[in-house]
């Protein structure tokens, strides 16, 4: 069990630290990218499935609430929260665009869209990737593996250096710290 543990460890630092090599410059745009929309007034929207899910939460609830520092709240929003209109959207419509219909109701020029998929090939993320662009809404693409089509359709891809979901996600954890951090030392 002892192996076991440290190679989980030793394998998550080593795909942190391939993140970070490969994704320096994308996390310092992505963090540039919120910082001009907060500043002009503008919303962040985070959308995932299962563990990106609760990223997509986790990640919104750093930004109305706090990170680090006492501040004031800033608009974020997980369009993977409201069960009532994801049950409906995905009954009436269709599953692939329970994000994008959101997108459409709440979103405006100048917003920010953070994409989150582990495979980088979730349809519904897609679907709202490809809302976002309609709406002259900033995207971001936070991804692993290969990047996916999520990668090639982001305007700032962030790319986890791993093809193991487990991996990715705690890659993703670290990414979004960061640009909370970076945020939030910017802004207060």
């Amino acid at each position: 069990m002892k192996t076991t543990i440290e190679k989980i460890f030793a394998d998550s630092i080593a795909v942190k630290q391939e993140t970070l090599k490969n994704n320096t410059a994308q996390i310092a745009q992505a963090a540039q990218a919120i910082i001009d929309a907060l500043k002009s007034g503008n919303k962040l929207f985070f959308c995932g499935n299962g563990g990106s899910a609760a990223d997509s939460q986790h990640i919104a609830a750093e930004f109305v609430g706090r990170f680090q520092k006492e501040r004031a709240a800033w608009p974020a929003i997980a369009l993977t929260t409201d069960t009532s209109a994801l049950t409906a959207l995905g009954n009436d419509y269709s599953f692939d665009i329970i994000f994008a219909r959101q997108l459409q109701a709440l979103g405006r020029k100048g917003d920010v869209l953070i994409a989150i998929s582990t495979s980088g090939n979730s349809k519904n993320v897609l679907q709202a990737l490809r809302t976002a662009k309609t709406l002259a809404i900033k995207t971001i693409g936070v991804t692993g593996g290969t990047g996916g089509q999520v990668a090639s359709q982001s305007d700032i891809a962030i790319i986890a250096a791993s093809p193991i979901t487990a991996r990715i996600q705690e890659s993703h954890l670290v990414i979004f710290h960061t640009i909370c951090e970076i945020v939030e030392n910017t802004l207060t």
